[in-house]
């Protein structure tokens, strides 16, 4: 069962992480390229930002962006901001964030994400989590997939197996760190075990690393459809 709150507690402190590193940049090195192809850091920063106050707008019931353009003008808008505003809009996003997570609701009930993909609830502060882990990554300041907490990876690795599985496009695939093991892909038995450690293969998945560090057994290592 997911605990929301325990979640909640955890952005908590993945926010505080990334706003402490991020502190010691400055505003030459936030216009910097950033690891995700056409980002800046400011880039990551602003749509740290506004996809807080997107997460708001799902849970009190409203769209969550106004159109996919809006959402990328917003972050064009913002990425070039001084750090100081940057890191001050993160750390005010999330408050409102908190304070709309803090309402009293059903937290069983079905939300509405980007491009109608429903959710329950509860799993709002796991997703918000998600995005400052890996975008912290994506700054590229220090912080790997190997400082990831080993309760994260393996919750997004789970959550990632599961978004691929049943596409067409992957075929039946066994995924495990030698420890945990899951199925993605399509419906099947198994045509090919990739296996590695979990901060690559939660990168493969997440499309952060190519998966060469990776070993697939029984085939190629699987093309992933981008998320």
């Amino acid at each position: 069962m997911i605990d929301h709150v325990r979640d909640l507690a955890s952005v908590r402190d993945a926010t505080d992480r990334l706003l402490s590193a991020a502190s010691k940049l400055n505003n030459d090195s936030i216009a910097e390229p950033s690891r995700l192809p056409g980002w800046t850091r400011g880039h990551v920063l602003a749509h740290l930002a506004r996809n807080a106050d997107a997460l708001v707008n799902v849970l009190a019931g409203r769209p969550m962006y106004e159109s996919a353009r809006q959402r990328d003008s917003d972050i064009e808008r913002d990425a070039p901001r001084p750090l100081a505003e940057q890191l001050d809009d993160v750390r005010e996003s999330m408050a409102r964030f908190e304070a709309q997570a803090a309402l009293p609701a059903d937290w069983s009930r079905t939300i509405t994400m980007r491009n109608g993909v429903t959710d329950s609830a509860s799993r709002v502060p796991f997703r918000r989590w998600v995005e400052v882990e890996l975008h912290h990554v994506d700054l590229g300041i220090g912080y790997e997939l190997e400082d990831l907490p080993t309760e994260f990876v393996r919750r997004e690795t789970a959550f990632l197996t599961a978004r691929f599985s049943g596409n067409p496009d992957v075929p039946p695939t066994r995924v495990t760190d030698g420890t945990h093991a899951w199925s993605t892909g399509r419906a099947g038995e198994p045509e090919v075990t990739v296996s590695g450690a979990a901060p690559d293969l939660v990168g493969w998945l997440a499309g952060r690393r190519d998966g060469s560090a990776l070993t697939a057994e029984g085939g190629l290592l699987p093309s992933l459809p981008p998320l």
